[in-house]
């Protein structure tokens, strides 16, 4: 059985459209009628289209993507379908975006060894460059933190009848869930603000 060149085309169902993908399939050369579309979000990444491709593809076929995120939602699902299809499954793969990631049997083993190293190298870029954005992103919490920045959701202002609630609700002539009510806020949040309220009020 002759060695079959296939593509793969993903788009989000958020209204993204395939044109591009599926230009770039064809200028490459895969036969229309092997080119699979599927229309789902990456979120989940449940792709029946694309797992029954991968069931379909036998040693020596090709599967052409437009970029290397087709392959996955993050590098190590990346990593884990580059080594899948090409270690275990014997398929070649072609990245159109990036020539290097070329496996094809007509490369030498060099060129390979090369596509390996490029995405391993893209892996490692990756994960450093998330692994920087999450210090970052730490780093200006705290210090906003020490300037009196507040996180969360905005407090809810209380309404002028809130201190007289208050002290009903702490002598049991009414129920939370009815302060609540008046004020226009649910139970939970009067009885925390008049805790707060009563711990201001009380001598230290």
């Amino acid at each position: 059985m002759s060695a079959k060149t296939y593509g793969y085309v993903r788009v989000s169902t958020r209204g993204q459209k395939e044109d591009r993908q599926l230009m770039a399939m064809e200028e490459f050369g895969v036969p229309a009628e092997r080119i699979v579309v599927e229309k789902q979000s990456g979120k989940d990444f449940e792709r029946p289209v694309y797992l029954q491709l991968t069931r379909m593809l036998r040693s020596g076929d090709v599967l052409v993507v437009k970029s290397i995120d087709r392959l996955g939602r993050n590098y190590t699902e990346i990593l884990e379908q580059w080594s899948s299809l090409t270690k275990e499954k014997g398929v070649a793969i072609v990245v159109l975006d990036m020539p290097l990631l070329d496996t094809r049997a007509e490369r030498d083993l060099t060129g390979v060894l090369v596509a390996d190293i490029v995405l391993q190298l893209l892996s490692y870029v990756a994960q450093t460059e998330r692994e920087l954005i999450r210090q970052r992103q730490a780093e200006g919490i705290a210090a906003a933190k020490e300037k009196g920045v507040r996180f969360g959701r905005a407090r809810i202002p209380m309404p002028d009848a809130f201190e007289a609630l208050a002290l009903d609700w702490w002598a049991g002539r009414v129920s939370a869930v009815q302060a609540g009510k008046q004020l226009g806020v649910s139970r939970t949040t009067f009885m925390r603000r008049a805790e707060e309220w009563r711990a201001k009020r009380s001598p230290s």
